[in-house]
């Protein structure tokens, strides 16, 4: 029964981290760091943004092999799901909308990114591929979690960016607001860490805090 709660809080939180990207991928006002590199190899192949994440996420998976880190059912969930719920989203959504709606999509998408990070997260059945590369380094002795997380998500901004990906105002007001509201939806939405016996794929424990300025994915 306790497996079934975890399972369904950690699609529930994928379904919404996806949902709240597409929108604001659709606000077009600005994205995360990931998801700038992820639009802009986009907007480069021609490869809908949600595949180019499930790519991605793929790519890091392999880099995780050197590292100190353990791959759970969550983490070959969330490399799949939210770049299928993203492209579905998308497919769904008109091809654009007037500026009133888009600065409702891009709050609501950060919000939505947020509650899906408590969802998935305190269901504690692994970490993201993007998470897991950052505390896997860390843990290496490459440097602090946050030192590591801010280099590497300045790097693929910065790459995003040059590639054509869309940094904007909904870029900074995720940047400042996303760690606040993941940490609180994070302690309302998490569920109390389990014995190895009720975990899948060795999952990692439910971390106690997060840091950084984006989302774990």
């Amino acid at each position: 029964m306790v497996l079934v709660t975890r399972l369904w809080r950690l699609f529930v939180g994928l379904f919404a981290f996806g949902f709240g990207i597409a929108l604001l991928v659709h606000a077009d006002l600005g994205l995360g760091p990931w998801d700038v590199l992820h639009q802009g190899i986009s907007e480069r192949t021609g490869i809908p943004i949600g595949t180019v994440g499930i790519g991605v996420g793929a790519l890091l998976l392999l880099l995780w092999i050197p590292l100190p880190v353990r791959i759970g059912f969550g983490t070959l969930a969330n490399t799949v799901v939210i770049g299928l719920v993203i492209d579905g989203t998308l497919w769904l959504l008109p091809e654009s909308a007037p500026l009133g709606v888009r600065l409702v999509e891009a709050p609501l998408g950060i919000v939505l990114v947020a509650i899906g990070s408590g969802f998935y997260i305190g269901a504690g059945l692994g970490a993201g591929p993007r998470d897991g590369l950052m505390t896997g380094l860390a843990a290496r002795g490459v440097g602090s979690v946050r030192v590591v997380r801010t280099g590497i998500e300045v790097t693929v901004l910065v790459l995003g960016w040059l590639l054509g990906g869309t940094v904007g105002v909904a870029t900074a007001v995720q940047a400042v607001t996303i760690g606040p509201l993941v940490q609180l939806f994070l302690d309302k939405l998490s569920l109390a860490p389990r014995s190895g016996r009720e975990s899948v794929g060795k999952a990692d424990p439910i971390p106690p805090r997060t840091e950084g300025v984006a989302p774990p994915r």
